[in-house]
């Protein structure tokens, strides 16, 4: 059995992080300084024609590949190994438990192949598996029960990123899930909340969607991908402004948005109107994503009864939009704080990087911090 997923939970050598989403590449180059601080040596990043990535899926490698082989040397990042990440919608993931007492060996076989088997909506034989133990417990009969987080990917999905990697004359060390990046860069946040009644909802605002993960004690327990987005955010204001939509986010626009907010009415929901058609238009989209975060919470209290989500983190280059925080924790009743990556992994750095660029490399932050 082959897996491209292989050392998805190890480590490895140091190298560079690299993410790729539908609108551009994000690479950072990060050096150890300490036990738990680290140095931003370089980074870089691209806007993608459209095309080349669609929906989280590698449409062109040949040309992603060159693209990115032309931006590291552009850029002078010379490291030739490389952890990278596919989307949160192109992967399987579940928390299984098996009878600790099973030996290494068999039960490398039986999550690998009979317990995939039973959870993936696409043939085995197809599928990228990788696990990872996560520690014991005893369950309501006494059997001490091992809990494990197995992950899958389609083949053809990770090939693809492979293929461009090989392109780009990079070795790749890790192919991992956006989600495990993400929780590895807000490790400090998530460390506050290490009771089984404490969940924390990661909120990433990517380009064309929003990914959502719910994780207890820094474990992912449930994960969906909603389809809004910056450019969602951004087009609704052109359109109700008169203007044309644009492709590409354009992050000063979108730092300069102010989500208007106002004191709670008597039915405990938002009042929130705005008589300005731009900023009505942002509010009902973002009134959308509130819904669809209303239900990734509501599905995570029904299957863990007594583990309640009390604290949003919002990251992503959506986050930079002004009072989000606000707006998410009057709507939801949760509170919610934006997350600066390089604050939150201690990265030291000689340039002057703003708020929203910062924030749209906290994936590529968390791949580089595990090559580090």
């Amino acid at each position: 059995m082959f897996s491209n997923l292989k050392g998805i939970f190890g480590g490895g050598p140091k190298g560079v992080g690299i993410e790729i989403n539908s609108e551009r590449v994000n690479i950072v180059q990060l050096r150890r300084k300490g036990q738990s601080s680290f140095k931003l040596v370089n980074h870089a990043s691209a806007v993608l024609p459209e095309g080349i990535v669609e929906e989280g899926r590698i449409s062109d490698p040949i040309q992603l590949g060159e693209i990115i082989r032309s931006l590291m040397s552009e850029n002078k990042i010379s490291a030739k190994r490389v952890a990278t990440a596919v989307p949160g919608r192109e992967t399987v993931s579940r928390l299984i438990k098996l009878p600790a007492e099973i030996p290494d060996a068999e039960l490398r076989e039986m999550v690998l192949n009979q317990e995939a088997s039973l959870y993936l909506p696409f043939p085995r034989e197809d599928a990228d598996v990788d696990y990872q133990k996560l520690g014991t417990s005893l369950d309501d009969d006494g059997i001490e029960r091992l809990e494990i987080l197995m992950v899958a990917t389609p083949r053809e999905v990770t090939d693809m990123y492979l293929q461009a990697m090989e392109i780009a004359q990079l070795s790749v060390d890790i192919i991992e899930v956006t989600s495990f990046a993400l929780i590895r860069t807000l490790k400090e946040q998530l460390s506050r909340y290490s009771s089984a009644a404490e969940a924390v909802a990661i909120v990433d605002i990517e380009y064309e969607s929003t990914e959502i993960t719910i994780a207890v004690d820094g474990v992912p327990q449930f994960s969906r991908t909603v389809g809004i987005g910056t450019a969602q955010i951004q087009n609704a204001q052109l359109r109700a402004i008169n203007l044309p939509p644009r492709r590409n986010t354009d992050m000063d626009m979108l730092q300069a948005m102010n989500v208007p907010i106002q004191t709670m009415d008597t039915a405990g929901l938002a009042g929130m109107v705005s008589t300005n058609p731009g900023d009505a238009a942002i509010l009902r989209v973002l009134g959308d994503l509130g819904d669809e975060l209303r239900r990734s919470i509501d599905f995570h209290t029904s299957q863990s009864a007594g583990s309640d989500v009390v604290q949003l983190l919002l990251t992503g280059p959506g986050a930079c939009i002004g009072q989000l925080n606000e707006f998410f924790s009057q709507r939801l009743g949760v509170a919610a704080i934006q997350v600066d990556p390089l604050e939150s992994l201690s990265v030291s750095t000689d340039q002057e990087i703003s708020l929203q660029e910062r924030l749209g490399l906290s994936i590529a932050l968390g791949l580089g911090v595990r090559e580090a």
